[in-house]
């Protein structure tokens, strides 16, 4: 049984080839998969950003979420941090074939996004973050030396990016300052209302990066989702504040850090947003868009905890 590619995943093929060679492939490897672990399709598939998630019966009829990703340096850990968590404030990793980056999870309710109140949704991430972030692990890759590349690449551009200068400097000394010591803690690296799950009356972390890092680096991705929320309460630069605010104390984070690191990662977003050129505007949905809100997003943190 082949199952269908949805359109959204297919039309990845516009990323060059590697994406065009895992997508030929990818029907005759879901159809291993569920051969070999002994799976049977329950429902069409869904097109994560990376990945292809087929919901399955197991052989024991219990509806389970088979997912097989495109691989990447920055998703490559995912497996080992699922098996760290062990199913704790994350979903259960039930089996999975690292080498071909395929998953089989439990099957989970509804994602957060699409709880009505974005302050609600806001905190319930930012709880996540103490359970998740235990000690760094050996079996997990240092996010800081990866950090260092990016910033990289964001000084390469210079004064081509299309962002404010100081912005970008700032970004530079504070990123090259933070990324100069060891990750502490374990991290999730991309922990926001779509990728939190329900499970019974809790509420649990799917698709991590999985580093090793510093823990205020999490934050950003809270600020860059949700957006139409921020937009709508008449002072977008405040809003951004207030939603900082309820993440750093709710998570308990140092404010500088934590503000520090988002103006890095809002920075580098620009610059990947110039390297990749239009192939994407990330949640924001057009290039330009995607640049203007991370660009605001780091005027905002301007601030915060001002030295």
């Amino acid at each position: 049984m082949t199952v269908p590619l949805p359109p959204a995943l297919n039309a990845r093929r516009a990323l060059g080839a590697p994406w065009a060679a895992w997508l030929d492939g990818l029907p005759r490897l879901v159809d291993d998969l569920l051969l070999r672990w002994h799976l049977t399709p329950d429902g069409p598939p869904l097109a994560g950003h990376t990945a292809l998630v087929v919901p399955v019966l197991d052989a024991d009829g219990v509806r389970r979420a088979l997912k097989v990703g495109f691989r990447e340096e920055d998703n490559a850990s995912e497996i080992p941090a699922l098996q760290l968590w062990a199913g704790r404030h994350a979903v259960r990793l039930l089996r999975a074939d690292p080498r071909r980056g395929a998953l089989l999870l439990e099957w989970l309710g509804d994602r957060l996004a699409l709880h009505p109140d974005a302050d609600v949704s806001t905190r319930i991430v930012a709880e996540l973050y103490g359970p998740l972030h235990r000690p760094a692990a050996p079996q997990l890759p240092e996010l800081h030396p990866l950090v260092n590349r990016w910033l990289d690449t964001l000084e390469a551009l210079g004064r081509t990016l299309p962002a404010p200068p100081r912005l970008v400097d700032q970004a530079l000394t504070a990123g090259r300052r933070l990324a100069a010591a060891p990750g502490t803690h374990v991290l999730h690296g991309d922990l926001h209302d779509l990728n939190v799950m329900g499970r019974a009356d809790s509420w649990v972390a799917i698709d991590p990066k999985g580093y090793n890092g510093d823990p205020c680096f999490e934050p950003a991705p809270l600020l860059w989702n949700r957006w139409a929320t921020l937009e709508a309460s008449g002072n977008i630069g405040q809003a951004i504040r207030e939603r900082f605010y309820a993440i750093v104390d709710t998570a308990g984070l140092d404010e500088r850090r934590a503000r520090d690191w988002v103006v890095v990662r809002t920075m580098v977003n620009v610059a990947w947003q110039v390297i990749d050129g239009d192939a994407g505007g990330g949640p924001a949905g057009t290039p330009h868009a995607w640049i203007t809100r991370n660009i605001t997003i780091a005027k905002a943190m301007q601030a915060v905890a001002a030295p």
